[in-house]
C-alpha cells in the first residue's frame, strides 16, 4: 500500500513539475518589478522600446533576453537597454515619471497611449525611429543623423532641432508655440523654420 502511494504522488510530482516547466519554457516575457523611479531612458541597437505612462512602474522584456546576450540595466533613475542580436528586443516600460528618451543605432520607440507630460525629452541618432502620440505641455526633440519621427497628437510648448537629413513625419500633430532648427552640418550655419 505504502508503494502504491509512494508511486501516485511521484507520478503527481512529475506530473506537477513538468507542468511548470512546460510554462516557464512557453512563457516568452520577463517582468522586472525591482526597477524603479526611471526618469530617463537609454536605447541601442536593434530594440523596439513601447512607452506608457501607467502606473505602477513596471518594464516587461519580451523575448527570453538573459540567453540573447541584451542588457536592461537601472541606476539613478536612467533606464539602459541594448540589445545587438538579430531579433529585435522588445520592452515595454510603463513610467509616470519618465522625463526623457534618447535612441541609437536601429532602436525604435513607439508610445503605448498618450505621451502626457508636463515635460518631455526625445534625443534619436543614427537610424533610430520613434512614433509618438501627445498629450503634453512642452515636448523637445533632437534628430541626428538618419533619425524619423512621426507625430500625432498635441503639445503647447514644442521644440525641434534636427539635421537636414532627419525626417518628421506629421500626423495630425498640432502646437501651439513652435521652435524648430534645422541643423547644417557646415561650421556656422543654421536655418529656422516652421513645422509644416
Amino acid at each position: 500500500m505504502k508503494t502504491k502511494i509512494l508511486s501516485v504522488v511521484l507520478a503527481f510530482a512529475v506530473m506537477v513539475g513538468f507542468t511548470k516547466n512546460t510554462y516557464a519554457a512557453s512563457s516568452n516575457y520577463t517582468v522586472l518589478n525591482d526597477i524603479k523611479a526611471i526618469n530617463k531612458i537609454e536605447v541601442r541597437g536593434n530594440v523596439q522600446l513601447f512607452i506608457s505612462d501607467n502606473a505602477p512602474e513596471k518594464v516587461t522584456v519580451y523575448n527570453k533576453y538573459y540567453a540573447e546576450s541584451a542588457l536592461v540595466q537601472s541606476k539613478n533613475g536612467v533606464l539602459r537597454i541594448s540589445s545587438y542580436t538579430s531579433e529585435k528586443l522588445v520592452v515595454w516600460v510603463s513610467s509616470e515619471s519618465l522625463q526623457s528618451v534618447s535612441a541609437y543605432d536601429s532602436a525604435e520607440i513607439k508610445s503605448f497611449g498618450d505621451v502626457a507630460k508636463i515635460e518631455f525629452n526625445i534625443d534619436l541618432h543614427d537610424n533610430a525611429t520613434a512614433n509618438l502620440k501627445f498629450d503634453s505641455y512642452s515636448a523637445n526633440i533632437t534628430l541626428r543623423d538618419r533619425a524619423t519621427i512621426t507625430l500625432s497628437g498635441r503639445v503647447e510648448e514644442f521644440g525641434m532641432n534636427r539635421n537636414v537629413n532627419a525626417v518628421v513625419v506629421n500626423n495630425n500633430f498640432t502646437v501651439g508655440h513652435n521652435t524648430q532648427n534645422i541643423l547644417v552640418k557646415e561650421a556656422g550655419k543654421q536655418m529656422v523654420a516652421g513645422l509644416e
